[in-house]
């Protein structure tokens, strides 16, 4: 029989890696983890204030990102969570420096700066922070349960589901099942996890009146979702909710009408036609592209914005319009007009929204109500109704741009009569 010699192993193997240990010493491993301890200290303290200093002067704009978490996540490739206590303490730091030299000296840990955050103040940063110092966060945990107390947890009672129990939502709702009673906190926020490929599992509380509609909606669907079939309610009422914010977002329509509307320079009122149009080329997604080629993720916070600024004569045409998420709208306003500028703007626009309110909290219902408008505009009480219904999301939105929204809903009504109402105008 031939015996093989065997094969040389590669010359990589033979070199000793970086990240094997075995062959130090254990005086010298304790001596190196201690240093590598101190330096990752300092390294921390040292993130957080350039994490502070890009966040204040808002470098993840032009970067094509929509704030400051989009970017740590999808630029520096940070774990959501690991972005959030990053962030989190990098802002408690810029208000309190002291921070970043306790992070340093090891005297504080990140967990920790994160918990003492929302206490912080100009008057009790330096005692608390000094309390703080070398304690774990359980010692910090009964620290702010002394100095801040909450109100006692209700009494809660529930059942228990059998461990081999796999039906974690009944077809009758009436239960809540606490599966992780160890830490309250992390079931508070409702959470989507994936599961297997295509499937997810998702945990919430849920308030009484919520419960009730899930329960109805279970009864109206009896001869057509099983009984335990809560996903398929929420699959339904989904659908539902998406079509009604599609048709109020974007104009969505299954029977689109070309009303001739010709684009009047600094009017802000943007066609039904043109906005659908728009949200379709756009995708539905902010444009924004950054210096280097990047464009904006952000589908959330989507504004319809002016190609050419609104008060030089820009048109709510199809090309003179464009997709924008708040924070990119208001980065290229800032860029035009001076963030100074557009500062005083936004203080204006919500001390207008706080004065409509108020004035709506005191102002007879009859009087902020669409419906009478309509009607003495010659339209029908249904149609008064159904556009009135329509309005109903606007609550920030004057009298007069709900009746405009409202008359922009009836728009093939408003087609065949000539009104000679006006517009009622809020001061």
């Amino acid at each position: 029989m031939l015996l093989l010699a065997p094969r040389d192993p590669p010359l990589r193997s033979l070199a000793v890696s970086k990240y094997s240990l075995s062959h130090l010493s254990d005086q010298t491993l304790l001596h190196d983890l201690a240093t590598l301890v101190a330096r990752d200290r300092a390294t921390t303290a040292e993130l957080l204030a350039h994490i502070a200093e890009v966040d204040a002067r808002k470098l993840y704009l032009p970067a094509a990102f929509p704030s400051m978490y989009a970017y740590c996540v999808g630029e520096l490739r940070l774990s959501e969570e690991a972005a959030f206590k990053r962030i989190h303490a990098a802002r408690a730091a810029r208000l309190f420096p002291a921070i970043l030299v306790a992070l340093a000296d090891g005297r504080l840990h990140l967990s920790a700066v994160v918990m003492l955050a929302p206490h912080l103040t100009q008057e009790t940063a330096d005692e608390l922070l000094a309390a703080a110092e070398h304690k774990t966060k359980s010692e910090i945990e009964k620290l702010l349960a002394d100095r801040f107390p909450r109100p006692d947890l209700p009494v809660l009672v529930c059942a228990i589901s059998a461990p081999d129990a796999q039906q974690h939502a009944p077809g009758r709702v009436e239960s809540s099942v606490q599966h992780a009673p160890g830490r309250v906190e992390a079931c508070e926020r409702a959470r989507v996890a994936p599961l297997a490929p295509q499937r997810y599992a998702l945990q919430l509380t849920m308030s009484q009146s919520t419960h009730d509609k899930l329960r109805y909606a279970q009864d109206l669907l009896g001869h057509q979702v099983a009984p335990g079939d809560v996903a398929q309610v929420l699959d339904r009422a989904l659908d539902a909710l998406i079509a009604q914010l599609e048709k109020r977002k974007f104009a969505a329509t299954s029977q689109p009408r070309h009303h001739g509307h010709r684009p009047v320079p600094q009017d802000r009122h943007v066609p039904a036609e043109v906005r659908r149009a728009v949200w379709e080329r756009d995708g539905g997604r902010c444009t924004f592209v950054g210096e280097c080629g990047q464009r904006c993720a952000a589908r959330s916070m989507v504004e319809f914005d002016h190609v050419q600024e609104l008060a030089r004569g820009g048109v709510a045409t199809i090309g003179g319009m464009r997709l924008r998420c708040r924070a990119h709208n208001q980065y290229t306003a800032e860029r035009t007009y001076g963030a100074e500028f557009m500062r005083h703007k936004r203080e204006q626009a919500r001390c207008a929204a706080a004065a409509r309110r108020a004035k709506v909290a005191t102002d007879p219902p009859e009087e902020q109500d669409v419906a009478p408008w309509l009607r003495q505009l010659g339209f029908s009480h249904q149609e008064a109704s159904r556009a009135a219904g329509h309005c109903e999301g606007m609550t920030d939105a004057s009298l007069e741009e709900r009746v405009r929204a409202a008359l922009t809903f009836l728009a093939p009504r408003c087609a065949r009569r000539a009104p000679t109402h006006e517009i009622p105008r809020t001061v």
